[in-house]
């Protein structure tokens, strides 16, 4: 009987000696050699898991004589390994390029694509290439479900109205935007399109998380363009042409607005306005005195690229010009010039430092745009084309001046004066001439 107890005791006391065998090692990847920061490892049947430290290194109790090892690390395979008497593990982890793609980071951790697909759209530099647009929130459009970008005007230069979680604030409904993990403030459109390697939109609080409240209007990512390894490479990349109205509105000219005058008075009890209608003619097409046909448009954009093992770099410049179709080229115009300079360089294999340096020049000017009177196709629109564009008649500039109701779009244009005093030509309601008065305004 003592013999059986002290076998007993004996193995009972190995067993507890062999439960408190700690394993230890170090997880690094394939290609490199360099140490994986935070891969997990869990036995088979165990509770309690571990994970690896800056240095790559691991400690974990082995449960049994024969446990697996299960060893992963997000964008790698997953390992199991067999565990016998080894105390010491070196394990080499391969990279899981066909499995990089289906995950994605959500906040601090990371979540299957499959999971987050209605929340998360990604547009790429591939995406963004051919696409003539003069602002980068522009290259969303129709690209992104549930983004909303909408063009308030045809102003050149103008911003568009990005809505990711429809109206959700009072004050700023804008959603956050992060260019190379730096918030901006107003907008991005001081970035180069030819610049951009992707831009990720976060649609759900969740995958939105790590920003905080100010994320609330959703997120747009943009990460710009960065220096491979290899010889230098020279992108160039341009367009040029012309802009022209795509349609004019079919309004009344000079003889049929007579006409409606004539029965208009003769519907009220009154005489007609104008006794030879024919002699009126065509009259004056606003319309026609506004546009600026075959403005010029013209983008151009040139990088370089290369880099070795220790550094890469990426430089860009960029020039977008383009000119509206109202007034002439000074009244409405748009210019952008910008140059950029990303660049890494590997100072240890484990020290990485790099800069993206930006510089932006923007020069933009308009004219008054969406109200009814206050904007000149406003005006061209409401005008009667029985006012001359070029008035000398003073006896006639002076009735003019308490008869029409709307300000001349000559006069909004121009500002200047055609052959007339000065007094009169500033009182004409005159819809062409305040593109030339307002040059330099925006």
């Amino acid at each position: 009987m003592k013999i059986y107890i002290s076998l007993l005791l004996l193995l009972l006391n190995g067993s507890w000696l062999y439960s408190q065998q700690i394993i230890t090692g170090t997880i690094t990847e394939a290609g490199s050699g360099e140490a994986l920061i935070g891969a997990n490892l869990i036995f088979i049947g165990a509770t309690t898991g571990a994970s690896t430290d800056v240095l790559g290194n691991f400690s974990i109790e082995k449960p049994n004589d024969q446990a697996t090892l299960v060893v992963s690390y997000t964008g790698y395979e997953t390992k199991e390994i067999t565990v016998g008497d080894e105390t010491v593990l070196n394990i080499i982890l391969n990279e899981a390029i066909s499995e990089l793609s289906e995950i994605v980071v959500v906040g601090y951790g990371t979540q299957k694509k499959s999971l987050v697909t209605g929340a998360i759209s990604k547009v790429t530099s591939e995406d963004l290439e051919d696409m003539p647009v003069s602002r980068l929130e522009q290259s969303l459009q129709g690209r992104t479900a549930g983004v909303r970008v909408t063009l308030n005007s045809g102003q050149p230069g103008a911003a568009a109205t990005v809505r990711i979680r429809g109206t959700s604030t009072i004050g700023n409904s804008d959603p956050l935007y992060i260019v190379d993990g730096v918030q901006i403030e107003g907008g991005i459109d001081y970035l180069n399109q030819n610049d951009i390697e992707s831009i990720e939109v976060l649609k759900d609080a969740a995958s939105a998380a790590i920003y905080g409240s100010r994320a609330g209007n959703g997120v747009i990512i943009v990460t710009t363009k960065k220096g491979k390894v290899g010889s230098m490479k020279v992108n160039y990349n341009g367009y040029t042409g012309v802009q022209n109205p795509w349609r004019k509105l079919h309004l009344l000219n000079a003889r049929e607005y007579g006409i409606l005058t004539n029965e208009a008075a003769l519907a009220g009890g009154q005489t007609k306005v104008f006794e030879d209608v024919d002699a009126l003619g065509e009259g004056t097409d606003w319309q026609e005195a506004v546009f600026n046909d075959n403005a010029p448009i013209q983008n151009h954009e040139v990088s370089f690229s290369a880099g070795s093992e220790k550094s890469t770099y990426y430089a860009s410049f960029g020039l977008f010009d383009q000119k509206g179709i109202i007034g002439n080229d000074e009244d409405s115009n748009y210019k952008r010039i910008s140059l950029r300079l990303n660049s890494t360089h590997k100072l240890h294999e484990r020290i990485e430092i790099g800069s993206n340096v930006a510089y932006s020049r923007v020069k933009a000017s308009g004219i008054a745009e969406n109200t009814e009177f206050g904007s000149p196709l406003g005006r061209a629109v409401n005008l009667d084309p029985i006012t001359p564009l070029f008035e000398t008649d003073e006896a006639v500039l002076s009735e003019a001046r308490y008869a029409n109701n709307f300000d001349n779009l000559v006069r909004d244009v121009d500002g200047r004066i055609y052959g007339i005093s000065d007094i009169i030509t500033s009182e004409i309601l005159n819809p062409v001439a305040a593109l030339e008065t307002q040059q330099g305004f925006g």
